[in-house]
């Protein structure tokens, strides 16, 4: 956890003093790392996109207003999913919230509030019924979430978020990764724009490869 904790710290200090990094032509090694093995995407035929995060983090927080608009304008032959991480105590706790929320299909619908929540408001949101209490004054039924909070389906899916975060090899949040074989953080891109510049030019990238086959 403290690791973890000084990993964001570090980019968080970045986002100051790298900001004229992205605009070099971007080098694996340096924006970015290429993974030594490939991991495969969910939609094959689709560039997938991968943000790594976590609702306790304050750097995810303020990466929102900013990746939010891009996912909104990314073209049909992407495919951007959030992904939380989960590394133990209250990131296991919050990772199941957003996977329940997410299997329910409501967390487009909440996924600001609860932000705003843990961020903003002062909430832990650890605890399974104080989660149901509060998404519950945002439209969501309590004793559903509670039901699928403990369903298979949602074990499931954490099962294979841990697994995912190990082939990433990912240390901290927020960490993006394209079509599963290139992984860089807020830092190594010099920033939150610089960060989406870097995935444009690996979308870009990706896409050559994909026409070329």
């Amino acid at each position: 956890m403290r690791n973890l904790i000084l990993s964001a710290a570090l980019i968080f200090t970045s986002l100051f003093g790298l900001t004229a990094q992205a605009a070099e032509p971007i080098e694996a090694g340096k924006q970015y790392v290429e993974l030594k093995s490939a991991v495969p995407v969910s939609e094959p035929g689709k560039i997938e996109v991968v943000e790594m995060f976590w609702y306790g983090c304050p750097h995810c927080y303020a990466f929102e207003p900013v990746i939010n608009p891009w996912v909104e304008k990314l073209p049909a032959d992407v495919h951007f999913i959030r992904v939380p991480a989960m590394f133990g105590g209250p990131w296991d706790a919050h990772g199941q919230l957003f996977i329940t929320l997410d299997t329910m299909g409501v967390e487009k619908k909440v996924h600001t509030a609860v932000f705003d929540a843990i961020q903003k408001g002062g909430k832990r949101l650890t605890d399974p019924n104080d989660m149901a209490e509060f998404v519950a004054t945002q439209g969501v039924d309590k004793t559903k979430f509670l039901e699928t909070f403990n369903s298979f389906a949602v074990k499931g899916k954490i099962a294979q978020y841990k697994e995912l975060a190990k082939k990433y090899e990912i240390t901290g949040v927020p960490t993006m990764i394209v079509n599963g074989k290139y992984r860089f953080d807020l830092g190594t891109a010099g920033g939150p724009e610089q960060a989406l510049q870097v995935a444009d030019q690996l979308i870009a990238k990706e896409r050559a490869t994909l026409t070329a086959k």
